[in-house]
């Protein structure tokens, strides 16, 4: 892989501050999405779409999304190798990113770092008895909730290390 490879963004930077964000864990089948809450502190499981290469069909529905939930963020996991690196799996959720932001305008579209995302949600879900077909169906929705989440988690703490250091003259939301 060259040096020009995919890398996940840093969730803080050019922050949109509060409001909706949507994560999206990309298959080869199916799209998992999750949305959060407006804090944004919590996300929840939102909808599986089928994956559509051809029309892009599930680009159009979660940009419908994006709309209809007012989403400020679309966090879309970029999947690493166990050793860190790239493959196929990630050169596809960019190229995904890039169709993505090109139906949602101004809404920033990020890349959130997604190792092992699906093995966790699998795991979460066998351990809550949900097993095969019923797995599969909400698996993706999981992983992209622990892709989203994990972006969350990490924005709070860059938010707040960014609200220390200004100072507590501006708080967050105040305009």
């Amino acid at each position: 892989m060259t040096h020009d490879s995919p890398t996940a963004h840093r969730p803080g930077d050019n922050d949109p501050g509060p409001g909706r964000r949507l994560g999206v864990d990309v298959g080869s089948v199916r799209v998992g999405v999750a949305l959060s809450d407006p804090a944004p502190m919590l996300a929840t499981p939102l909808v599986t779409l089928s994956r559509d290469e051809k029309s892009g069909s599930d680009l159009d529905q979660i940009a419908q999304l994006v709309t209809e939930h007012e989403v400020v963020e679309v966090v879309v996991g970029l999947p690493k190798t166990l050793a860190g690196r790239h493959g196929p799996a990630a050169i596809g959720a960019v190229a995904y990113a890039t169709a993505l932001a090109e139906r949602v305008g101004q809404v920033p579209v990020r890349l959130g770092d997604e190792r092992l995302t699906t093995v966790t949600a699998s795991r979460m879900l066998s351990q809550r008895g949900v097993r095969g077909k019923k797995q599969r169906a909400v698996v993706d929705q999981a992983a992209a909730v622990e892709i989203l989440q994990a972006w969350l988690d990490t924005r709070a703490a860059a938010v707040r290390r960014n609200n220390d250091r200004v100072g507590e003259s501006s708080p967050e939301g105040a305009e």
